[in-house]
């Protein structure tokens, strides 16, 4: 009878010890030791291998065009860079109940010219037909296996060769020659291996979902990220209907890209325009609430920025932020105290980014300083006004990037005034059906906006 091995791993980042530690050497994290069985054979994981070749001179290998498969979602395509590459192995990570289980079922229902295998391993047939006919779509060439041992999805999967293989999801599947719990380190790496042993050698795409830890990175080894050709996060908030589909790594497109959707009841919808939907329509102005002129990656978006200023009533001030980076909130504070005189010191100000949306975007903090001021001072703002500008500690107003895009796409939304920085203003094109407010400090802002 074979010797049972076992190992040590952390659960944080995947090490590997002989011994149990208590402080992992490699990410710093104390008791994240586990130990685990491993069960050493001979032979291929799997029947799927990459052949070997011989090396071959860089010059006389010529470069061919990446074969792309269309895909019927619009916003995935974009984030994926054009379309989905054959034979790369892309991971979908997000928060429990943020739709990604639905959102790659629809595409699988929605690819009608493609033979799509979906292996679930979280829920059954019946289960999956529910969401399949709440999105109302229907596909002749979609399948469904409830299936979480490898060695039997392999098998299926050559039977059917399909040209599009979604697992839902890699903390479910195990592989017999490996013997610890499904979701376990070594289980994890084993079965993204031969997935993607799998896609490198029959040029099927596979979409793996992964799950979360509770600091937002994908559970498992990092090294799974390292395996993967692409990785997708989706994020946003459940209490909100907008969901953001961001690209963290992408070996055959840009990692600047957006996809935003909308969750109904029929499942997740695309937004086209999310500057239309991320605004609130009002009839007259309302004091504390400016739009920005922002970019998510080379994608820009108007937002609505809500501040909130009143007299405190408690001995120290509150600081309230939704959606926007609490300490830049504070410093925008101290530059409107110190430079401009505004006592907000002992006001209580809270501020909120309309429709859930989290702001990175330094240009934002021109229309929050707006936002501020109106509710300060309880002026309303014109409706069709938007801000693009980066606030400095001295008070001027820094110039941001792609402003021409930012300009183009109040334009386009039929706002008649933009504020941005003066040191901006010599990048835009002469002719433009929109106001350009070029400032450059906040002094003559506060001046040019409240007269």
């Amino acid at each position: 009878m074979a010797k049972t091995k076992t190992a040590f791993f952390c659960q944080n980042c995947g090490a590997q010890s002989a011994k149990w530690v208590g402080k992992c050497p490699t990410c710093g994290e104390w008791n994240t030791y586990a130990e685990e069985v491993i069960k050493s054979e001979k032979g291929k994981s799997d029947t799927f291998s990459v052949a070997s070749g011989t090396p071959h001179l860089i010059t006389d290998i010529s470069a061919g065009n990446t074969l792309r498969m269309p895909l019927p979602d619009k916003e995935l395509t974009r984030v994926l860079g054009g379309g989905l590459v054959q034979g790369s192995l892309v991971l979908f990570g997000g928060e429990p109940g943020i739709g990604k289980s639905t959102l790659l079922l629809q595409v699988a229902l929605a690819a009608g010219n493609l033979k799509v295998l979906y292996v679930s391993g979280e829920e059954s047939q019946d289960q999956i037909k529910m969401r399949a006919e709440r999105t109302g779509i229907k596909n002749p060439n979609c399948y469904i296996l409830t299936e979480t041992l490898m060695q039997n999805i392999f098998q299926q999967a050559e039977l059917l060769k399909p040209h599009l293989l979604i697992v839902d999801s890699i903390q479910t599947l195990y592989t017999s020659l490996i013997d610890s719990a499904p979701g376990s380190i070594s289980q994890v790496r084993q079965c993204t291996a031969d997935l993607m042993r799998y896609s490198k050698s029959t040029n099927v795409p596979v979409f793996i979902i992964g799950h979360i830890t509770k600091d937002g990175s994908i559970a498992g080894p990092k090294v799974l990220e390292h395996m993967v050709d692409t990785v997708l996060q989706f994020e946003g908030d459940t209490h909100h209907i907008y969901r953001l589909l961001r690209t963290t790594k992408n070996r055959f497109g840009s990692t600047n890209e957006l996809g935003i959707y909308e969750m109904t009841s029929g499942g997740l919808r695309e937004v086209s325009n999310p500057s239309e939907v991320l605004i609130t329509a009002r009839e007259e102005p309302v004091s504390g609430v400016a739009i920005a002129a922002i970019t998510e990656g080379v994608r820009p978006l108007l937002i609505e920025a809500q501040a909130l200023v009143s007299t405190a009533a408690y001995g120290t001030p509150q600081r309230s932020s939704t959606g926007f980076d609490l300490r830049r909130l504070s410093m925008l504070l101290a530059v409107l105290e110190k430079r401009c005189g505004f006592r907000l010191a002992a006001k209580d100000v809270f501020i909120n980014i309309a429709g859930g949306i989290k702001v990175a975007d330094p240009a934002a903090d021109l229309a929050l300083v707006a936002a501020i001021l109106s509710s300060g001072e309880e002026i309303p703002l014109p409706n069709r006004v938007c801000f693009a500008g980066e606030i400095g500690l001295s008070g001027e107003i820094r110039p941001v990037n792609r402003i021409d895009q930012r300009v183009a796409e109040a334009e386009k939304m039929g706002f008649e005034q933009i504020f941005i920085s003066r040191y901006n203003n010599k990048e835009l094109p002469k002719r433009l059906n929109i106001k350009v407010q070029a400032v450059g400090k906040t002094e003559e802002f506060f001046t040019k906006l409240f007269g």
